[in-house]
């Protein structure tokens, strides 16, 4: 009996490491490619800043898409925004709070709210070797980018920071902005320094087409050059507006980023801006801000294509704040229908700027460019309005069944959503403060 037992004994014991192993098989089999590599060291960082962007732009944009979004699979936390001296911020001070991990007073980037200059994850990234890139829709001396790569009292000194973002040799630069570089002799904002003349003195190659950056990126490759990309005087047109334009799209410059800064062999750091949004949720215009997200997911999925086949980058995509207070769902309508805003052709402001000076082709104007039959009350309603192009724009929202609390930021919590190596580090309620630590952290630098 006593070794009929052993036997039993020894039967269930291998039976149980048999489907133990079975079980942690299938477990293995279940788990996405990137939970194996989640502890892997991270050589890259793509940050990718969707500015204005909320939770609720992002359920009106799964429906006005018909799919998920990209990056919804990818959802790890929540984050607080405010400033140092406002529950609302701006994004001087979200972007300088996204840039170094410190909370400074809205208007002011790169410094702490007694004034002293703040290391940002950026430079952190070019002290310990890495390249760096900042890319934009926006004047890429605007408050966003500019957190990243300078350090001045006042967002609107945009000459200064063009100045800092060449003297701290950010190697890739692409965006609007071409007048904060240029002379006043020249029709730009600077007083007498032709900036653009000064960075292809200093190894970087100049390009402000679309063809000229599809072309001449290479030659950036192949020179080992920095590259400088200015596609317009002011910011680049909207999405919608782009391509009666020679400027590229943003995922186009976030690829030819991607290209150059990869070159180096110790890692890269890039920021992506989809500076727009914020712009349409200030005007409350709903088709615009779709549109814009929407070219901004391309850029994303540049960047996620991108991480998969290198394996040691982490892409971090997040909004600086909430602009708008946009809602999923207005007009007390159980129905959603972002879908609609599908066929509009134009902003509200362009369609305001149709208008005849007696606003009689309201009807016409508005049908041409959304394809919506106005009723009589929607064409009196923009006929009547002291801001023509805000009343188009609620005509739209109302039939898309979005709603808007505010035409400025507010204080909504913000969803991060990570892809790549320690991306878990993301998960949970954080402030704005964390991100640029925990990207620090991923790569094993240390913020000053």
């Amino acid at each position: 009996m006593f070794d009929k037992g052993k036997k039993l004994v020894a039967v269930l014991l291998i039976t149980g490491i048999v489907l133990a192993g079975l079980s942690l098989g299938a477990v293995n089999a279940a788990k996405p490619d990137h939970a194996e590599r989640n502890n892997k060291k991270v050589e890259n960082i793509i940050f990718m800043i969707p500015d204005g962007f909320s939770a609720n732009y992002a359920s009106n944009y799964r429906i006005y898409k018909g799919e998920e979004a990209v990056w919804d699979e990818h959802l790890k936390g929540m984050f607080t925004t405010y400033s140092a001296d406002s529950a609302i911020t701006d994004s001087a001070a979200a972007g300088t709070a996204m840039a170094t991990g410190v909370k400074t007073n809205n208007g002011v980037i790169g410094l702490d709210t007694d004034g002293n200059e703040l290391q940002t994850i950026l430079e952190t990234s070019k002290e310990n070797g890495k390249s760096s890139g900042l890319v934009a829709t926006s004047t890429i001396t605007h408050a966003t980018p500019a957190s990243f790569a300078s350090h001045v009292e006042s967002r609107n000194n945009e000459t200064e920071i063009a100045g800092q973002l060449l003297a701290n040799e950010v190697d890739v630069i692409l965006g609007g902005g071409k007048n904060n570089f240029l002379p006043a002799s020249q029709g730009g904002n600077q007083e007498e320094v032709n900036l653009i003349e000064h960075a292809k003195d200093n190894g970087y190659q100049f390009v402000e087409t679309q063809s000229d950056l599809l072309n001449n990126k290479d030659i950036a490759l192949q020179k080992g050059e920095k590259l400088l990309g200015l596609f317009a005087d002011d910011a680049l047109a909207p999405e919608l507006h782009r391509a009666e334009t020679e400027e590229p799209s943003l995922a186009e410059m976030t690829g030819a980023a991607i290209d150059i800064l990869n070159e180096n062999k110790k890692g890269f750091f890039l920021v992506v801006e989809g500076s727009q949004i914020d712009w349409a949720g200030h005007a409350n215009d709903a088709g615009y801000a779709m549109t814009e997200i929407q070219a901004f997911e391309k850029a994303v999925e540049e960047a996620i294509n991108f991480a998969e086949e290198d394996g040691q980058t982490l892409v971090v995509v997040a909004g600086d704040h909430d602009t708008g207070g946009m809602t999923t769902g207005s007009n007390d309508s159980m129905d959603l229908n972002a879908g609609t805003l599908s066929d509009i052709t134009a902003t509200g402001d362009f369609m305001a700027a149709s208008l005849d000076t007696d606003r009689s082709n309201v009807s016409d104007v508005v049908e041409t460019y959304t394809g919506f039959e106005l009723t009589n009350e929607e064409i009196q309603a923009i006929q009547d309005a002291d801001n023509a192009a805000l009343a188009i724009n609620t005509v739209i929202s109302d039939r898309a069944n979005i709603g808007w609390t505010s035409t400025n930021h507010t204080g909504a919590d913000i969803p991060v959503y990570a892809y790549g190596p320690q991306a878990d580090k993301f998960s949970g309620f954080l402030d704005n403060t964390d991100l640029p630590k925990k990207m620090a952290e991923a790569m094993k630098l240390k913020l000053k």
